[in-house]
């Protein structure tokens, strides 16, 4: 038994990624919480394809990627905002667009700029690639995400259940708007060597709809999530290193896994059960 949990820990490869896959079990479901109360899980697809154009000229420039990814992310929530509020289309509409105009024009800008970027570490996740840098890099992130949320907490609590409320009362909702798609954008440049951007969505949102099962405080879905974001990366590694296969999808799929068996085990699925008979 300890044979093997303790022989993949002997590979200083799996060291750095059960590192960083601890860091992004944490970082994830907090920032995805805010998105799941809000009703708005589709931004962080958005937020994530949103990335790429920034990744494209990054490369071209030969500046750091996570520059052009956050400003590439940033445009990105910028423009959902102001179109938001400009026009009369609905905001799932307005995100819809803009995920498939931005990861278009990644995909342009990349054959324009005649960039080798590779396309299936970026989409997929490559965590056995991850160095020791990688690894800090993103316990720097985690450490400042984390630490913005416990100094905001009790105005994010009000903006998140009552916009308009907090509007009213005169709160900086758009400064807060905008703190949050950083908080995400940075959330999602720190996981795309874990499970890519196209899997990303999984880590932001799984873990929290998870713990929103069993728990309804949003504190406690954000300490629930992480551990059961902690469980599904550690367990998708171990899965990847001894069955292998990809590690990314292993670890979204163990995720989803995790929520259908929590689903089982409440209430709520009786409630399915039930609701799916009378119909």
């Amino acid at each position: 038994m300890w044979s093997w949990i303790l022989e993949p820990i002997g590979y200083q490869f799996m060291q750095n990624a059960l590192s960083i896959g601890v860091l992004i079990g944490i970082l994830c479901p907090v920032v995805g919480t805010y998105l799941i109360v809000q009703r708005m899980s589709l931004l962080g697809d958005v937020m994530a394809h949103a990335v790429l154009p920034g990744l494209a000229v990054s490369f071209y420039l030969k500046i750091n990627i996570s520059i052009g990814a956050f400003v590439s992310g940033m445009i990105s929530a910028v423009l959902i905002a102001w179109l938001r509020s400009q026009t009369r289309v609905k905001v799932d509409a307005i995100m819809a667009l803009m995920f498939s105009s931005f990861f278009a024009l990644g995909i342009l800008l990349i054959t324009l700029l005649r960039q080798k970027i590779d396309l299936d570490s970026f989409l997929f996740g490559d965590i056995l690639s991850v160095t020791r840098e990688d690894v800090w890099r993103t316990g720097i992130i985690t450490a400042i995400v984390l630490v913005v949320v416990k100094l905001t907490y009790k105005e994010m609590l009000f903006y998140t259940f009552d916009p308009v409320g907090a509007k009213a009362v005169g709160m900086p909702v758009d400064l807060i708007y905008l703190g949050l798609m950083a908080g995400v954008t940075l959330t999602i440049i720190a996981s795309m060597q874990t499970v890519g951007v196209v899997l990303v969505v999984s880590m932001l949102i799984g873990p929290g709809i998870t713990a929103y099962l069993v728990v309804k405080e949003l504190h406690m879905m954000m300490i629930v999530g992480s551990g059961i974001g902690i469980a599904a990366a550690v367990g998708g590694m171990y899965a990847s290193y001894y069955l292998n296969v990809p590690s990314g999808p292993a670890i979204v799929l163990l995720n989803m896994m995790m929520f259908l068996l929590t689903l089982v085990l409440t209430s709520d699925f009786n409630k399915l059960i039930k609701k799916l008979i009378n119909q």
